[in-house]
């Protein structure tokens, strides 16, 4: 199933900056590691903002909470999740 997530990280400005970057590092292995997976399948940047959105090839709902979840930067972000369906207008059968 496809699920469009849009997340916006909000790190306080006084949150140490050193760890802060520590999390930003293990947020992009992370990401890298589920992308290499084929469950995090796209993610695009929100110009101006620490945002981005992103689609999530999953199994099931508990399987998305438990991946949003246990991102590093989690405690940080606010996320908005819809549930994709292929549109019958769409001249593509894939996810492109």
């Amino acid at each position: 199933m496809l699920i469009m997530v849009e997340m916006d990280v909000r790190i306080p400005l006084d949150f140490d900056k050193v760890e802060a970057e520590s999390l930003k590092v293990a947020e992009k292995a992370r990401f890298q590691e589920l992308q290499s997976a084929g469950k995090w399948r796209h993610i695009w940047r929100v110009v101006g903002r620490y945002a981005n959105v992103s689609i999530f090839d999953v199994e099931s709902n508990a399987e998305l909470h438990d991946i949003l979840t246990g991102l590093p930067l989690f405690p940080f972000m606010k996320m908005k999740v819809t549930p994709l369906c292929r549109h019958p207008s769409s001249l593509h059968e894939d996810d492109r």
